[in-house]
């Protein structure tokens, strides 16, 4: 006799095990955590805290800078702060947040009961917490934390206190959490798919991820390799980066490149999948190019392989180099401006609303396409070499990054938390928290493209008085935006998570589609036990 399954994957009528499958509860349920809802949730929660640090680090930056001379902090503790602000909201918020989206949609999408592997999951989970504990702590130990700039140049590395040593071992901590993650991921979608959802039919979202997952193996090897020869250069007498040795400092940039250029679209890629599930939905079409995005994206991540030395135009490198890489990066924008037009086209014509959702959606696509746009001009050798490493660069990355992943996140918030709470948000302190947090962010960036025009070095903290206001403006943006999130949290995160609000129904938005809406809001704790029956598209369970 073959068992009849409900909507949900459950056998129906079968309730003997059901004290079996409830949440654990206490502390228990978290330390051991392996329900990918779970540890979803801590990662989202982990990667919020960092972004909160991350954040203050942040704001004492701007206080310093929001009139010339020096006022909050000395030169040195102002390098220490932009080092450890790029380190802990790259791989302390932005990678684990991605990563806890991952956790708790991933198996939802694609119909599968859990991760693939549950307990590597809590261990890559639990490794990232004495890596940041490292990292932050790092300011209390003798000479302070790293202020070698996030992207951790020899010859500097070579002259930093035993802190240096420390973001080191927090570095590989952390790469061998995302590894551990990756590996999760890539099991995860390409084994337990539910019957008949093809690659082709899978959501944009877990496209993305797989996409994603396979492009961190392929690289934290190569930050690993990069940052243990640095701590070999500081301690055993090895002369890698450095020249009296024979060494060399620049070999270090194009180590660290071809890492850091691939590790620019792992934060960004999610983001990507996050918003081809939200424009659909409240466009009430279907995503236009389906196929196109799949293969935009792929291509995005193989040529992010060979366009690393853009960021070292202005470091000695031969003319035909300087092209070949010029080249490579206004081609890469070609995928990227495919998917830019996949969205547009979705939205075209549609019946379109504007709920949190939608809004932090269409305000990713415009303020992305301004940061894609100025990357571009960065891309030209020789506008590069006038505006490298001043607060033009500053800008850019952080228009593609905060109004990039962030915005996603905040969307994807928005857009899954009814399904992961079993209650909707408040929409009218949602549409605060958007328009606070667009104004805010460009008060705070925009006017840094004139700064770098105008030939402001970024890390540096003193200025000249033709400057300030520009300076003193963006300041003030930074600090509204701060304030902003810490609203977020206070009013909408916060009553979510206690159950504060409408009952959520099992399908929020009447246009949404995904297996994900096919069980019951909250989700359950258990899901998907058997392998749900998919109609011909691959979106709905039938039976």
């Amino acid at each position: 006799m073959s068992a009849v399954l409900d909507p949900h994957g459950h056998v129906a009528g079968d309730h003997g095990h059901d004290d079996h499958h409830g949440a654990p509860h206490g502390w228990r349920r978290w330390v051991f955590a392996t329900n990918h809802k779970d540890i979803g949730t801590l990662y989202l929660l982990f990667a919020f805290t960092m972004f909160i640090i991350g954040g203050i680090l942040a704001l004492l930056i701007r206080a310093e800078l929001f009139q010339p001379g020096l006022q909050v902090v000395n030169p040195e503790l102002f390098n220490q702060l932009t080092t450890m602000h790029g380190l802990i909201m790259v791989f302390g918020a932005i990678m684990p947040a991605f990563v806890g989206f991952a956790n708790w949609m991933i198996p939802l999408q694609i119909g599968a009961s859990d991760m693939a592997f549950a307990r590597m999951n809590n261990f890559s989970f639990w490794l990232m917490i004495p890596a940041a504990a490292m990292l932050a702590g790092s300011f209390f130990m003798p000479g302070g934390a790293p202020a070698a700039g996030w992207t951790l140049y020899a010859p500097l590395t070579l002259q930093m206190g035993p802190s240096m040593d420390a973001g080191i071992f927090a570095m590989h901590i952390l790469g061998a959490s995302s590894i551990m993650g990756s590996i999760n991921i890539i099991v995860t979608i390409l084994n337990m798919r539910a019957p008949g959802m093809t690659l082709m039919k899978m959501p944009m979202f877990v496209w993305t991820w797989l996409i994603t997952a396979y492009l961190l193996i392929a690289v934290m090897p190569v930050l690993a390799g990069a940052i243990t020869m640095t701590l070999t250069d500081r301690h055993f007498g090895t002369t890698f980066f450095n020249p009296a040795g024979g060494g060399d400092p620049v070999m270090y940039q194009h180590i660290f490149w071809f890492f850091g250029h691939p590790e620019v679209y792992i934060m960004i890629l999610p983001a990507f999948g996050i918003i081809s599930h939200i424009v659909p939905a409240f466009s009430r079409k279907k995503l236009f190019g389906y196929a196109s995005m799949v293969y935009a994206t792929a291509s995005i991540a193989i040529l992010s392989f060979i366009v690393w030395a853009h960021h070292m135009y202005s470091t000695g490198m031969p003319v035909t180099g300087q092209l070949f890489f010029m080249y490579a990066t206004m081609l890469i924008s070609v995928p990227t401006g495919v998917k830019v037009f996949n969205w547009i086209a979705t939205m075209w014509k549609g019946s379109m609303t504007f709920e949190a959702p939608m809004l932090f959606s269409v305000g990713f696509i415009f303020v992305f396409t301004m940061g894609g746009f100025t990357g571009l001009i960065c891309a030209m050798a020789p506008i590069d070499m006038q505006i490298q490493d001043t607060y033009y660069v500053v800008a850019h990355f952080h228009y593609v990054l905060v109004a990039g992943s962030l915005f996603a996140m905040f969307a994807g918030f928005y857009y899954w938390v009814p399904k992961w709470t079993g209650v909707m948000y408040n929409e009218t302190r949602g549409k605060i928290h958007f328009w606070l947090t667009l104004i805010s962010f460009n008060v705070t960036f925009f006017p840094m493209h004139f700064l770098g025009l105008a030939g402001m070095p970024r890390r540096y903290a003193d200025y000249p008085m033709q400057l300030a206001d520009f300076n003193a403006l963006a300041s003030v943006g930074a600090f509204v935006f701060g304030l902003s999130q810490v609203y977020f949290f206070l009013f909408v995160v916060l009553p979510c998570m206690r159950g504060h609000g409408e009952k959520a129904p099992q399908k929020p938005w009447e246009a949404a589609e995904g297996l994900e809406w096919e069980v019951p809001s909250p989700a359950p704790f258990h899901t998907f036990e058997n392998p749900p029956k998919l109609d011909a598209t691959a979106t709905r369970v039938v039976g």
